[in-house]
């Protein structure tokens, strides 16, 4: 298994045709530079596709994940906002299944019936 260390989101859309060589650009333009075992999350501007770009330390990975119904969740892009968002595990494996993971902490307490 690839070390997976930080997960970062690019909030804002990616072409998803880009490849890897197109990803690893918009990483060093958005983050400022690629750091190993980081990962690096990408969607298109319908949130219905994302890209993962991971440096191992010695290349990068690059895995896509397509929902057939409905969409990922994704925060809104603001052009002004320049602070790059990061997720938890638990964070990431809610969102490539499509789940509201900006929630995850409400939702493991049940206050009202």
């Amino acid at each position: 298994m690839i070390r997976i260390d930080s997960l970062w989101l690019a909030v804002g859309p990616m072409d998803m045709r880009a490849g890897s060589e197109r990803l690893l650009a918009r990483v060093v333009q958005v983050f400022g530079s690629a750091q190993a075992h980081h990962g690096y999350l990408f969607a298109n501007a319908r949130a219905t596709r994302i890209k993962l770009l991971v440096h191992d330390g010695f290349g990068v990975w690059c895995a896509s994940r397509r929902l057939n119904v409905g969409r990922f969740v994704w925060p809104q892009f603001d052009a002004h906002s320049t602070a790059p968002v990061t997720l938890t595990k638990q964070q990431f494996d809610a969102l490539v299944l499509g789940l509201p993971w900006q929630r995850l902490e409400q939702m493991r307490v049940i206050t009202r019936m």
